[in-house]
């Protein structure tokens, strides 16, 4: 039997389930044993690094109904680790447990057309997009768009991938071809200052907090560094976090949102475009496990438990950076550092552009 609503705030003892067993598997089962909780993880990979800190798994394909239906009736609540999780397993899961965040922002950020449709609707900035379906859609598109121009599958893209960048001079029958004839849209090349996001978290409908805002740099489409504080006007600020709830009211959210954004236009009057939103824990609130009391992971774990939330203010300044591929193997320098925190994700191999570990280099808010 799932809980009803009268069953929260959940009890220490109480079991999160999680859906996928990545590094933010790892990270969120890490928080709730600190809460008490235990974790249950599925996944369908046996070598997922989230396995090695939960009190329970399940290794089964997300479409093995079975499964799903034993795991979900052997948790207190659900949530999941990235939005690629297949509806149909999270909508089986949802009719046993509560599901949080809940089915519709899955939906939603699971295809990039409907994502910025929903986006523009709440009266949001995104940029020019045009959906394609066909070669002669892109064509249509290249001529409207009349600048460069990146061509993004609509679903499963991420980390650089599914994409591709175009202007009027690229051929639409090859380069449709090359992304696979999948249904895409094409999004005008925003020429940006620097790109921000938004770690929101939403517990009770009352209840929302932000983290301070981080600068994001990456590199080959990977996330390569978040920096707090941002170097953006607070003002500007203010709007990212503005923009931020407005969509998690839209969504009816509960849990951590990140909502990315490109800061355009003049340096005096800057102009803020949203990217996209990702409905869980994010690469660029990792600084928070070292720079605040309660990090991203715990509150998305509080959030979703029905604790109230821990607090989302920074007592260090701090540079996240990803550790990619061999850049693991330096992990004896790195530790060795007096400023620096080590997070290794215990994947095994060391494959280029995989992401492998993180650091954190921590310093006081007043240098």
């Amino acid at each position: 039997m799932s809980p009803s609503l009268s069953a929260f705030p959940l009890k220490p003892g109480s079991t999160i389930g999680i859906l996928g067993g990545g590094q933010l598997g790892r990270m969120l089962a890490q928080a709730a044993a600190r809460l008490g909780l235990h974790v249950h993880i599925y996944c369908p990979n046996p070598q997922a690094p989230a396995f090695e800190v939960a009190s329970a798994s399940t290794i089964a394909a997300f479409d093995d109904q079975q499964a799903l239906q034993d795991f979900a009736r052997s948790v207190d609540v659900v949530t999941f680790e990235f939005e690629n999780i297949p509806l149909q397993a999270a909508g089986l899961v949802a009719n046993i447990a509560p599901l949080y965040p809940n089915r519709q922002a899955l939906e939603i950020s699971q295809d990039r057309s409907v994502e910025k449709a929903f986006i523009e609707e709440l009266g949001l900035n995104v940029a020019d997009w045009w959906q394609v379906d066909t070669a002669k859609d892109l064509a249509k598109a290249l001529a409207q768009c009349a600048s460069p121009a990146l061509l993004k599958t609509r679903r499963l893209g991420y980390d650089g991938k599914g994409q591709i960048s175009l202007d009027q001079s690229h051929d639409p029958v090859q380069s449709f071809a090359q992304i696979g004839q999948q249904p895409s849209i094409l999004e005008k090349m925003i020429r940006f200052e620097r790109e921000i996001s938004v770690i929101l978290v939403q517990g009770a409908p009352d209840e929302v907090r932000c983290y301070d805002v981080p600068c994001n740099q990456h590199k080959n489409g990977i996330l390569h560094m978040s920096s707090v504080p941002s170097g953006v006007a607070d003002a500007l600020e203010q709007q990212a976090r503005d923009a931020a709830i407005k969509i998690a009211a839209a969504l009816d959210y509960r849990g951590v949102l990140a909502v990315e954004f490109f800061v355009a236009g003049a340096p005096a009057n800057p102009k803020l475009i949203i990217n996209e939103f990702a409905p869980r824990v994010h690469n660029s609130g990792h600084w928070t496990l070292d720079a605040c009391l309660c990090d991203q992971f715990e509150n998305h774990i509080r959030a979703i438990a029905g604790w109230p939330l821990g607090p989302t203010t920074r007592h260090s300044n701090a540079q996240m950076s990803n550790l990619l591929g061999e850049q693991v193997l330096d992990w004896h320098t790195l530790a060795s550092r007096p400023d620096v925190a080590v997070h290794l994700y215990g994947k095994t191999g060391s494959q280029a552009g995989r992401k492998l570990g993180h650091m954190t280099k921590i310093s006081p808010i007043s240098d």
